[in-house]
């Protein structure tokens, strides 16, 4: 979205990305490294591209494969197991190679503004991994927030007290490139980016947790951000500058942030695996949706997610694309691409049976 907003169809970036799709589509805790992957292509010593035909090793799993098939772009695998130092070395050999005309560091929320001891904080490592090594690299890289505060991680009003020039307003001509991607992908925040770019408003449940989060006007820009200052206020990221392995990573988060959101990944793996899940069909789901929503709305919820409701009816990661299906078959009118609309009244006995 970003590409086709500032740079044009003509453009093709290198996206220099994490393969950490978290328990919805990876039941490994954390972020997978190169030796969790067949078929991937050497860019650098250090760097390797994910092409469409590369494969997660099993039990892992990763969307980067399809996202190299459904876009033009090359995604290249942001590789944290060596530390901040690492993931240094893997930025300055891909400069040195490609001799990019720009390097964006592209945030979307904000938690990548975060101190580290905010109490709504909740999965801080990879932005200050990756703010860390940017930091330390010998070229011009501008930091970029989208959708101020869509992560839930920090308030709106926190994110916005260190935002600087708008950069860009994204519009449905901004999503359109990523459309096809948007029905299948799992992430939240960029699916409330999209979205509010469609004009959708309203308050949007996200998350296991159920995160109340605004979509606003504001959602949909892009602000600048001085990395310098980012980094004065990232407790996180200045302490794991030197590290040299993702567990010294880990560590100083638990030190500084006083937890480790892969513990908490590792915690919830062993908790679905004793759950007992639900039946997928329309009998069972649409009554429990019905209930849901009976909740969700006495929340003051107006949206909510694929991801937020595959958890809320206790189903499996691995069910979410079944669930958007029968959702959708069903209730083609709450449908606000990529998002699910809660329904204002209940639907008639017919819409209750087809």
């Amino acid at each position: 979205m970003l590409d086709a907003a500032l740079y044009g169809d003509d453009d093709r970036a290198v996206i220099f990305t994490y393969a950490w799709d978290r328990l919805l589509i990876d039941p490994v805790p954390g972020p997978r490294g190169a030796d969790d992957f067949t078929g991937l292509e050497p860019i650098t010593p250090a760097v390797w591209k994910v092409p469409a035909e590369a494969r997660p090793i099993a039990p892992a799993g990763s969307t980067l494969p399809r996202l190299a098939a459904d876009l033009p772009h090359t995604f290249a695998l942001i590789d944290p197991r060596n530390g901040a130092e690492g993931v240094t070395r893997q930025l300055e050999e891909l400069v040195a190679d490609l001799e990019p005309a720009s390097i964006d560091l592209l945030d979307v929320g904000g938690d990548v503004l975060a101190s580290g001891d905010e109490p709504t904080l909740k999965s801080p490592l990879a932005d200050a991994l990756t703010l860390a090594a940017c930091s330390q690299v010998n070229a011009f890289i501008r930091l970029l927030v989208a959708g101020p505060g869509l992560d839930g991680e920090l308030p709106l009003d926190h994110v916005r007290r260190m935002l600087g020039p708008l950069v860009h307003t994204f519009t449905a001509q901004d999503v359109e490139p990523v459309s096809s991607v948007l029905e299948w992908h799992p992430s939240e925040a960029t699916g409330m980016l999209a979205a509010t770019a469609r004009g959708v408003h309203g308050t949007c449940e996200v998350r296991d947790a159920g995160l109340p989060i605004p979509l606003t006007d504001e959602s949909p820009t892009i602000h600048k951000v001085d990395l310098d200052e980012a980094l004065r206020h990232n407790q996180l990221a200045r302490a794991i500058m030197a590290t040299t392995s993702l567990d010294e990573v880990e560590s100083l988060s638990r030190e500084v942030c006083g937890f480790s959101e892969i513990d908490y990944e590792r915690n919830k793996a062993l908790w679905l695996k004793e759950q007992r899940l639900a039946k997928l069909d329309a009998e069972s789901v649409l009554p429990q949706l019905a209930q849901f929503e009976a909740e969700a709305r006495s929340r003051g919820v107006t949206h909510t997610t694929f991801r937020h409701l595959t958890e809320a009816l206790n189903l499996d990661g691995s069910q979410r694309d079944d669930l958007r299906r029968l959702l959708i078959d069903n209730r083609p009118d709450q449908y606000a691409a990529p998002l699910w609309r809660v329904a204002h009244r209940r639907h008639g006995p017919r819409a209750e049976a087809s």
